[in-house]
């Protein structure tokens, strides 16, 4: 698989979401997004509205993150928080599933948080973040199944705050769960041109990164 920059720039989420990004920071994305035609920009919540604002004439999608990055508050906060950042722009939700609820083995807990986000997300686009170092190859095949049992349009791979990111191992197992019809976002640790197109070549259909401009230019 050989794509040219523009069109691996269209599976691409170009991501800021270190705790301190500043504004300024904001503003380096967003230019970065339109200029290179990155398919959005994800960002934390305290910063989506200004996202939406300076990209309401682009074509990057503005997105943002719930329970980001640990995934254990309460099923009604991360409902609350989803419709506050769909409210201030953000046109796709990334969610991170609730692990402990996940590793103790209850499901329903699990589906209730998903359906919650989903629900709350008013018809945007919801994907799931497993966590997939966390995970054995049979728990990311339970993950991927709840998401989808919970209107999830997107499984995703990682935060990149936890212990490993995005493999390829992973999301091929993620794509042969899901099947042809639900996402399959890649992110965490990929950083070059030949990581991305190892990832959509396994089955991702969209990358998560911050180091997008490296990637499609090799600078």
């Amino acid at each position: 698989m050989v794509l040219g920059t523009r069109e691996l720039a269209l599976h691409i989420d170009h991501t800021l979401l270190k705790p301190a990004a500043t504004v300024q920071d904001l503003d380096l994305l967003c230019a970065q997004a339109v200029k290179y035609g990155f398919y959005g920009v994800c960002v934390n919540p305290s910063l989506v509205s200004l996202a939406s604002w300076k990209l309401k004439d682009e074509s990057p999608v503005p997105v943002s993150v719930v329970g980001f990055p640990l995934g254990a508050t309460l099923p009604e906060v991360k409902a609350f928080e989803t419709a506050a950042v769909v409210g201030n722009g953000a046109q796709e939700v990334d969610m991170v599933m609730n692990l402990g609820a996940f590793k103790a083995g209850d499901d329903n807990l699990v589906l209730k948080d998903i359906r919650a986000v989903v629900e709350a997300a008013d018809g945007a686009p919801v994907k799931v973040i497993l966590e997939t170092a966390l995970l054995s190859d049979e728990e990311i095949v339970r993950a991927c199944r709840l998401s989808v049992d919970g209107g999830a349009k997107f499984v995703k791979t990682s935060t990149g705050f936890g212990p490993g990111g995005a493999t390829v191992e992973a999301v091929r197992l993620m794509r042969e769960t899901v099947g042809p019809d639900i996402g399959v976002k890649a992110s965490g640790g990929i950083g070059t041109y030949d990581q991305a197109i190892d990832m959509l070549r396994a089955g991702a259909n969209r990358i998560g990164a911050s180091a997008s401009v490296t990637i499609v230019t090799g600078e």
